[in-house]
């Protein structure tokens, strides 16, 4: 994520908790659980967040599970 701040903040591309939970096929709560515990970086913006969609890739590429 160090990276993404780096870039232009008109270069970066956010994505709302339901588009999120609609790309990972998890319920918003889910995605919320993740923001609230500060696992999935977020902006907040009055009541809304918003996802930096960078942080979510990033976040499926370590979460990664490979059976054994």
């Amino acid at each position: 994520m160090a990276g993404q701040m780096e870039r232009p903040l008109g270069d970066v591309t956010f994505l709302t908790v339901s588009e999120v939970a609609k790309a990972m096929r998890v319920s918003k709560m889910t995605v919320y659980r993740l923001v609230h515990a500060g696992t999935l970086p977020a902006v907040q913006v009055g009541r809304s967040f918003r996802i930096p969609q960078e942080a979510v890739h990033a976040y499926l590429r370590e979460s990664f599970y490979e059976a054994g």
